[in-house]
C-alpha cells in the first residue's frame, strides 16, 4: 500500500495546486519512484489512497505505464495511515504486505532493501518490520530519530529528550494481524506500532544506502543534487 493522501503542508508552495506525490524530483513525480521500485519486484496488488487534490493524482495513476494500481478513494474522509491501510486489508490479502509513503526514496547501496526485508521477516516473532536509516547522515533530516535497534533486531523507543540512532524511512513490512481490534475510521499507524513495540514484536532493519527525506522544498533540491551526483 502506498500512502498518498496527505495534505503536503510542509511542501508548500509546491503543493498549492498538486498533491505531494505529484511534486517532481528530477522531472518525475515522487510517487513514480515508489511505484517503480514495487513494480521491479512484481509486487501486487498496489493500492494507493487519495484525498488532497485527488483528481490530479488519480488521473496520473490511471495513465501510468509503470504499474497498475487500485485507487482507495478517501475524498470524503481522510483515514490517516492506520485507517487507510485497515480499510483495504481485504484487497491487500491475509499475508504480510509493504506499506510505503509516496515519497519513500532511497539510493540503493550493495543490497536490495525490499528483498532484504522479505528475507529478514520472521512470522513467529514479528508483526511489523521497519526499514530504518541512520539519524545522523540521512539527507534532508534534522530530527532526533525514532528508534534504537536491539541486538536481536527488535526496536527500542527513543527516550524522551534524547536522540535515537535510527529514523523510520516510511517503508515497512507489516502483517494484517497487527490490525486486530483497530478502531473504525481515521487512526495513525503509530497506535499499532506502539502496541507491537510494547510486546517486542516491532522490528527494524538498517537501510543499506542513502535515505532521502523529502519533507520541504529545500530538501527536494538537496535530493536532486544528491541524485545527480550519484
Amino acid at each position: 500500500m502506498v500512502m498518498a493522501a496527505g495534505l503536503g503542508t510542509r511542501m508548500r508552495p509546491l503543493t498549492a495546486t498538486r498533491p505531494k506525490p505529484m511534486v517532481e524530483l528530477n522531472g518525475r513525480p515522487l510517487i513514480d519512484y515508489t511505484l517503480e521500485r514495487l513494480a521491479a519486484h512484481k509486487i501486487s496488488p498496489i493500492v494507493v489512497n487519495v484525498h488532497y487534490l485527488a483528481d490530479v493524482l488519480e488521473q496520473h495513476l490511471e495513465n501510468s505505464p509503470i504499474a497498475d494500481v487500485l485507487i482507495a478513494d478517501e475524498r470524503a474522509e481522510l483515514l490517516d495511515t492506520g485507517g487507510g491501510a485497515y480499510a483495504n486489508l481485504e484487497i491487500l490479502g491475509p499475508d504480510r504486505f509493504f506499506i510505503l509513503n509516496s515519497d519513500s526514496l532511497w539510493i540503493e547501496d550493495d543490497r536490495d532493501n525490499l528483498l532484504a526485508m522479505l528475507a529478514a521477516w520472521n512470522d513467529d516473532t514479528m508483526d511489523c518490520l521497519m526499514l530504518l536509516a541512520p539519524t545522523e547522515n540521512s539527507l534532508g533530516y534534522s530530527g532526533s530519530g525514532d528508534f534504537d535497534i536491539a541486538a536481536d533486531g527488535h526496536l527500542l523507543a527513543r527516550p524522551s529528550g534524547e536522540k535515537a540512532a535510527c529514523v523510520y524511512t516510511g517503508c515497512c513490512l507489516i502483517h494484517p494481524r497487527i490490525f486486530a481490534g483497530s478502531p473504525s475510521g481515521p487512526f495513525s499507524l503509530n497506535l499499532l506500532w506502539n502496541r507491537a513495540l510494547a510486546h517486542k514484536r516491532l522490528f527494524g532493519l538498517a537501510l543499506k544506502g542513502q535515505w532521502l527525506h523529502i519533507g520541504t522544498p529545500e530538501a527536494l533540491t538537496a535530493a536532486e543534487e544528491k541524485l545527480n551526483r550519484s
